[in-house]
């Protein structure tokens, strides 16, 4: 199920004003911030570093958080939501730490669709039971098993794919907010959102389809 963005209460500010008050002075407006967005922040994070860079999953989100310390008297919404600029500054900082170990970040390749039937790197899941030959109480283990699969099937996409479905199915940005938060046209923000949903189900599709034949 997608998720919606942290509601506030009439009588809760919101991340505008916070931020206001936090450049004026106001520590405690900061940690008011901290507790409405971490949660969400820390797990873009960890799920777009992937497996091989998990580790450095805390140094990245502090590495953030340091960031809007240090800009706040800078900040200003201009059209975007304090969430959307918190994400921004995220990926920068997610990209930064890819190049850094060696990894190639570019967005050059990733626009166009080479025609090719997209496979996944592996093929472990062939090893799991089928759902329809389960024992009564395996259940739970095939879905959790299933959510492990799609974390994997996560990794294979590209980081700017990646970056585009996390934003939009796990944190619940318009496609607005995900061109925004990645600062790409409205276009490429659908194109990404687009191949990603493509490669998922196909890398998904080899687990599940045990599952439909079982139906």
């Amino acid at each position: 199920m997608r998720q919606t963005q942290p509601m506030t209460s009439s009588l809760e500010p919101d991340d505008d004003a916070l931020m206001a008050a936090y450049a004026a002075g106001d520590v405690a407006a900061f940690e008011t911030l901290y507790a409405r967005h971490q949660a969400a922040l820390y797990r873009f994070v960890r799920r777009l570093l992937g497996s091989a860079d998990a580790a450095r999953a805390d140094e990245v989100f502090q590495d953030t958080w340091l960031r809007v310390v240090h800009a706040r008297t800078r900040w200003q919404p201009q059209g975007a939501a304090f969430r959307t600029w918190l994400f921004t500054l995220a990926h920068h900082r997610v990209v930064d730490v890819l190049r850094r170990s060696g990894r190639e970040v570019s967005s050059d390749a990733y626009e166009a669709d080479d025609g090719e039937p997209w496979q996944p790197d592996s093929d472990a899941w062939q090893h799991w039971p089928a759902p329809a030959s389960a024992l009564p109480g395996e259940d739970l283990t095939f879905w959790r098993r299933a959510g492990e699969k799609l974390l994997d099937c996560l990794d294979q996409l590209p980081l700017p794919q990646r970056s585009a479905f996390l934003l939009h199915h796990d944190d619940g940005l318009a496609v607005d907010e995900v061109a925004a938060a990645l600062e790409v046209g409205f276009e490429t923000a659908k194109t990404r959102l687009r191949y990603a949903m493509s490669k998922l189900r196909a890398c998904m599709g080899a687990y599940l389809e045990p599952l439909q034949r079982g139906a």
